[in-house]
């Protein structure tokens, strides 16, 4: 009880010095994998430090941001986001993408604005700062498990896992499930080999290019590989005496939950105020209609985790309010620009009724298609009498140019969803390509961050508003 006051305090205290003297906006950056994370967080910091290539962010058009700096994280025990490492990697000779996500991290990044409107000559500049939190979408997909039951849970895991996307890749696991017996006494070996089984089976789903694949923490352990808390797996309802295979596995969720999701949440999620969520939505209509539909419903998922509205002075005490989400599907510089309103609207109708929920509960959201790094050029070309919009740029796998055409996306993201809602196993209209690219081995010049597709716009709906 006493530590509940104090942090309430604190958060008070916090609350009332970033009204008064500088602000802080908490901005929390998250994307199932593959969204390109890393890249992002790396690319907006470099290009609100050299704000060249930012005329969309209107401080910056304007002028008004006099100067921005990096400072010391505010969190101790956070590691900090490691810019200057991923920015050396991405850019220069011998450019390549940088580690994904593994872990939480944060960066402090500091602006000094000057103010707006006709009264702007009598008032000095302020300092904004901006604390960045990264952290891996699967960790969000955990925040919905804080209120189901083992029970619930494991009847919606099962059903899911038996579901036409997924049966074959949970087909070891599944069989497992079928030969044990929840109500026969804990025998380790048996728990191990079933976490195991339903781990492989999560690791398989997601190398399938689907998006749902909780606990998030049984793909990326870190220092809790191989504890209790992630050697456990769903079970059907079953009587569970004590000491039971099923009683054990139910404890050690609800350890996961008390001891893993809940402090994240606690700590982390439930401070930040605006949000991005990176979606590699090309991947998943490459990988197929299946895939689009679990990417929809893990974003629904996600949208319901959020405390959408808007903050007051005493936010601080009652638990942050997310402001403003935005929902971008990275990678735009894969397909060529005339495609990029397409890419736009699909983002937009997979998250149709998320955002129409945090709108009602007061929160602005958009949908946008964006490169964080631009690694392509585009051409026109002419073959067998059809016009051709291209792509070319660095192949991953070989580092020599090359040129693709992904296929033309539909106007009508319904062409997608459609077949998606209906569990098709491929597109009956066509197959759309996907290429790895690697980064243009090349320097911004002096003034200029990294290249990038609408990053711009991005920190306009983002952070804009609180620049003024």
């Amino acid at each position: 009880m006493i530590d509940g006051i104090t942090r309430q305090v604190e958060l008070l205290s916090d609350g009332v010095s970033e009204t008064f003297f500088e602000p802080v906006i908490r901005l929390g950056v998250t994307g199932l994998s593959r969204a390109g994370k890393t890249v992002f967080i790396t690319s907006l910091v470099a290009n609100l430090l050299d704000r060249g290539r930012m005329p969309a962010l209107r401080a910056a058009g304007q002028g008004r941001i006099e100067a921005a700096f990096l400072q010391p994280q505010p969190n101790d025990i956070v590691p900090r986001f490691d810019y200057e490492t991923h920015l050396s990697a991405m850019t220069g000779e011998g450019a390549h993408w940088p580690e994904s996500t593994r872990a939480i991290s944060q960066l402090r990044l500091s602006l000094k604005v000057a103010p707006a409107g006709v009264l702007s000559a009598l008032k000095s500049a302020r300092t904004v700062h901006i604390d960045i939190v990264d952290y891996p979408g699967e960790w969000l997909l955990d925040l919905p498990l804080m209120e189901q039951s083992f029970a619930e849970w494991s009847e919606s895991a099962i059903s899911l896992a038996r579901g036409p996307a997924r049966a074959e890749m949970a087909a070891e696991w599944l069989a497992l499930l079928d030969e044990t017996d929840g109500a026969s006494a804990l025998a380790e070996p048996v728990a191990q080999k079933l976490a195991a089984a339903f781990t492989d089976y999560l690791q398989a789903c997601r190398a399938a290019g689907l998006s749902a694949c909780a606990p998030g923490r049984f793909l990326m352990p870190g220092d809790l590989a191989g504890s209790p808390a992630l050697t456990f797996s769903p079970l059907l309802p079953s009587d569970t005496p004590r000491r039971s295979l099923a009683r054990e596995m139910a404890r050690r969720y609800e350890a996961y939950k008390n001891q893993v999701v809940y402090p994240f949440f606690r700590d982390h999620f439930s401070r930040i105020d605006r949000q991005v969520v990176l979606v590699d939505a090309l991947g998943a209509i490459h990988a197929g209609p299946q895939a689009v539909g679990d990417l929809r419903d893990a974003l629904a998922e996600i949208m319901g985790c959020f405390k959408a509205g808007q903050n007051g002075w005493f936010s601080a005490l009652r638990g942050k309010s997310v402001e403003r989400v935005l929902f971008a599907a990275t990678k735009a510089d894969h397909v060529h620009q005339s495609q990029h309103q397409a890419l736009t609207h699909i983002m937009g109708a997979l998250v149709r009724s998320a955002r129409q929920k945090a709108e009602f509960q007061g929160a602005r959201t958009d949908a946008m298609a964006i490169a964080s790094l631009r690694a392509t050029t585009e051409e026109t070309r002419t073959h067998d009498g059809e016009t051709l919009d291209l792509v070319r740029g660095r192949s991953l796998e070989t580092g020599k140019q090359v040129a693709m055409y992904a296929g033309a996306l539909p106007e009508d993201a319904s062409v997608l969803l459609k077949p998606a809602e209906a569990d098709q196993q491929g597109w009956l209209n066509g197959e759309y390509a996907v290429m790895g690219f690697a980064p243009a081995e090349a320097s911004p010049k002096a003034g200029d961050g990294p290249p990038h597709i609408r990053l711009d716009r991005v920190a306009e709906f983002l952070i804009g508003d609180r620049l003024g």
